[in-house]
């Protein structure tokens, strides 16, 4: 708290403007109308005029809940990092509030979300330290207090996967850059996703890092059934980076539970299995796995932010990284 008010002090105007935009809920978007936006009327004037109202609506509330997060962590250096991250996108982003909308001062405003998108590329990593420096210190968390924190996580993390949608979007479609995107790809996203290609890159990054830490790993079975067409594969609108990540996050987790049930000196490991099913209004995803399952007694701590079976994460510096445990592991029960 003591650092954001020192910023803030530092940096004339902001916390006007931040009480300002914090006042605005920001506005719902769907992919339905990025792919529209994207592929007719693709127009940057417009994107532009959006966003520099947009983006600084969406972060001054997400600032403003995180003020309110139990004052001991707040005062976690990590924590003050992440907030100290986001007070610099703020007044890096108002620098356009009263901008001519000319082309030049348009292509300052996308190599500025280039920039903000970088520096902001390891806020989860960074969040989760604060929280596990907290847990460390031995401070007292008492059970409103974790409620608190589920709460503003919860936000927080969805909070900013809108803002590094809304980021990538703009400098995909007006930028110069393509990020290995296809000439099929809106922006991020891919209209004719291939689900079982994107489960097949998710699992061999996933078994890569179990072959190096365990010297084993599970097979993947992937069973298919289109109930809209059984004669074509599985494709959606979708964003595959979303997509992969979050089968590469449950895959670890799946490998990990194998191996550890079984333990490393058996013989062969039973397969992860995967049911992809389409129907006329979904995609459904099923893995399954034989790694012991979860005990009842803690399946009300599954979402728990607080809570976590992996091993504690290396301290910096040292040399001995299990590769299937990260400090996104805990956010990742």
């Amino acid at each position: 708290m003591k650092l954001t008010l020192l910023l803030l002090n530092s940096l004339k105007g902001l916390p006007a403007r931040m009480d300002h935009y914090s006042r605005f809920s920001p506005s719902p978007l769907s992919i339905k109308q990025f792919l529209e936006f994207g592929m007719k009327s693709a127009n940057e004037k417009k994107s532009f005029e959006f966003l520099r109202q947009e983006l600084p609506i969406r972060i001054c509330n997400m600032m403003k809940e995180m003020n309110l997060l139990p004052e001991k962590l707040l005062k976690m250096p990590s924590v003050k990092l992440v907030n100290s991250w986001y007070l610099q996108t703020l007044q890096d982003l108002l620098e356009f509030e009263d901008s001519v909308n000319d082309s030049p001062t348009r292509e300052r405003f996308t190599e500025s979300l280039t920039t903000i998108r970088n520096r902001h590329a390891n806020v989860v990593e960074t969040i989760a330290q604060g929280v596990l420096e907290m847990r460390e210190g031995k401070w007292n968390v008492d059970p409103h207090e974790e409620c608190n924190i589920q709460y503003f996580l919860d936000r927080f993390l969805m909070s900013r996967i809108s803002i590094r949608m809304l980021i990538n979007q703009h400098t995909l479609v007006f930028g110069s850059e393509t990020n290995g995107h296809s000439s099929r790809h809106i922006g991020s996203i891919d209209p004719n996703c291939d689900v079982v290609s994107v489960t097949q890159d998710a699992y061999d990054s996933a078994r890569y890092l179990c072959d190096q830490y365990y010297l084993a790993s599970p097979e993947l079975e992937i069973f298919t059934k289109n109930g809209s067409d059984p004669t074509c594969g599985i494709h959606m609108v979708y964003v595959p980076s979303h997509l992969y990540h979050i089968l590469f996050e449950i895959f670890k987790n799946s490998m990990r539970a194998v191996m550890e049930h079984h333990g490393v000196a058996a013989e062969e490991f039973p397969k992860i299995k995967v049911m992809v099913t389409k129907g006329k209004e979904d995609v459904t995803i099923k893995v399954s796995d034989e790694g012991g399952g979860i005990p009842r007694s803690v399946t009300d701590e599954m979402f728990n932010y607080m809570y976590t079976t992996a091993p504690s994460p290396p301290k910096p510096g040292t040399t001995t990284i299990p590769p299937l445990v990260s400090l996104q592991l805990l956010f990742d029960n």
